[in-house]
């Protein structure tokens, strides 16, 4: 099975060579625990191998986000000026929509089916990043995001050789019972947890499944650093 490199190398050791290229990758983890980190690590590689991406930002403007990336010697800008990297204002758009009531905010911007999140990613794309689909699933049934997330998946199958990574929150997570890792052909959970030998609060992966990959069931401790992911 072909893979393409997380961005990370010594993750790229623990998981057969990097995740399952053409697969939905999945990851998962709660407020400050790396999520945006890990999908920057991602495009950068991806980026530097030549490879066309596209990241629908839900949660965070562009521009903060090539901030980010350069701030930690994982510079993104210089292939979004040239166009390798398309990044999407789904943020802002979404933000746009949110309308003013007498009650407070409505959050019309939520209203949108899993599967048109695919229309942001055009044929020809290598590597689509959405962070974070959570936003769109708090008025979704249990079936219907099942139903929904299975169709997104299925769309960007159809894309040609696009693999796909998505983010999602813990919340989002624990409110569709975790339904996204079925569908998912991998999955990565950044936990934050209380080391009981030292005390310390620790940022931990677990990897509940890759698929065609043999792993260890033990979580792997890392650091979010000045240049980026660090395991340990």
């Amino acid at each position: 099975m072909k893979r393409i490199s997380s961005g990370i190398p010594e993750l790229d050791e623990r998981i057969g060579g990097g995740y399952l290229a053409g697969r939905v990758l999945l990851i998962t983890g709660d407020t400050g625990t790396g999520k945006t980190t890990f999908t920057i690590h991602f495009l950068h590689r991806a980026c530097l191998e030549g490879k066309k991406c596209i990241l629908v930002a839900t949660e965070e403007l562009p521009e903060d986000i090539l901030v980010s990336s350069e701030m930690m010697g994982l510079g993104l800008t210089k292939y979004y000026e040239k166009g390798q990297l398309t990044i999407e204002r789904s943020f802002q758009n979404r933000s746009e929509k949110v309308q003013t009531s007498k009650f407070g905010f409505t959050p019309e911007g939520l209203e949108i089916d899993l599967p048109t999140l695919s229309d942001y990613v055009p044929e020809g794309t290598d590597v689509a990043v959405i962070d974070n689909i959570g936003v769109f699933t708090l008025r979704l049934s249990i079936q219907d995001f099942r139903n929904q997330f299975d169709a997104l998946n299925f769309i960007l199958s159809t894309r040609g050789d696009c693999t796909a990574m998505f983010v999602m929150d813990d919340i989002a997570c624990k409110m569709t019972h975790n339904l996204a890792e079925y569908s998912a052909s991998g999955s990565l959970r950044l936990m934050v947890d209380e080391n009981p030998y030292t005390g310390n609060i620790e940022r931990y992966i677990r990897i509940p499944k890759m698929r065609r990959t043999c792993l260890s069931l033990n979580p792997i401790r890392f650091e979010i650093t000045s240049s980026g992911i660090k395991l340990l």
